[in-house]
Order: structure tokens, then C-alpha cells, then sequence
């Protein structure tokens, strides 16, 4: 299993939960809004200062191995603008997963809903 971990512009939020819902067996998302700095400080359009910190919405996903380049794939062409501050996109590996209601671990625990039943893990 792998963690999906990505930064994005929060413009960009609703593209990016379309692109993904669209994957099948993907178990679902977490996001938090959050705020930091990349290469540099930021000159917000408007603003006659530089900021420290730019807003970003962090997304966490954690998929089965097979997923990963197709929600990396769809979380990098949905949030693409081409322009700096796009964001960044990690994969981190994940030792174990336990299902809170059910006691399930691992890859079981992961499994996405599909009709309302339980997706084979």
C-alpha cells in the first residue's frame, strides 16, 4: 500500500475530486486545508506585500500499489496550470492499515465500497 500526498492550489480542489472519483477501487480522500512556501515568497496578485505562506489543500490518499500512477496521474493533470505554485505530489509507503469499526487490517481495510457492499480486497 502506498500514501498518496499531494499539494495543490485550492482553486483547483473541485477538478482534482472529480478526476479521482472517477478511478475505480479508489478507497477515498482526506483533505486539510494548509498553508506554506515552496522555492520562494509569493506576490499575491492584489497585494502590495510578499506572503511567507501560501494557502494549499493537502490531499491524502491511501491506495493499493496497482492505483498509484493512476491517482498520481489524475491529481497531476486536474491540478496542472503551469504556473509556479502548483503544487507537489508524494508517494510514501504505508506498513498498516486498520480498520477502526471492524478490526480489518491492510489491504482489506482499504477496500472501497462499491454498490454499497464491500469491494474483494
Amino acid at each position: 500500500m502506498k500514501e498518496v500526498r499531494a499539494y495543490i492550489q485550492p482553486f483547483k480542489l473541485s477538478k482534482v475530486t472529480s478526476a479521482l472519483q472517477k478511478i475505480a477501487g479508489l478507497p477515498g480522500l482526506s483533505m486539510m486545508e494548509v498553508q506554506g512556501f515552496g522555492r520562494g515568497k509569493v506576490l499575491v496578485p492584489g497585494d502590495k506585500m510578499v506572503r511567507e505562506f501560501v494557502p494549499k489543500v493537502r490531499l491524502e490518499i491511501v491506495v493499493k500499489n496497482e492505483l498509484v500512477e493512476e491517482v498520481v496521474d489524475a491529481i497531476q493533470k486536474a491540478a496542472h496550470t503551469g504556473n509556479l505554485g502548483d503544487g507537489v505530489i508524494f508517494v510514501l509507503p504505508v506498513e498498516q492499515a486498520v480498520r477502526i469499526r471492524t478490526g480489518e487490517r491492510d489491504r482489506v481495510a482499504i477496500r472501497s465500497l462499491k454498490n454499497g457492499k464491500q469491494e474483494e480486497g
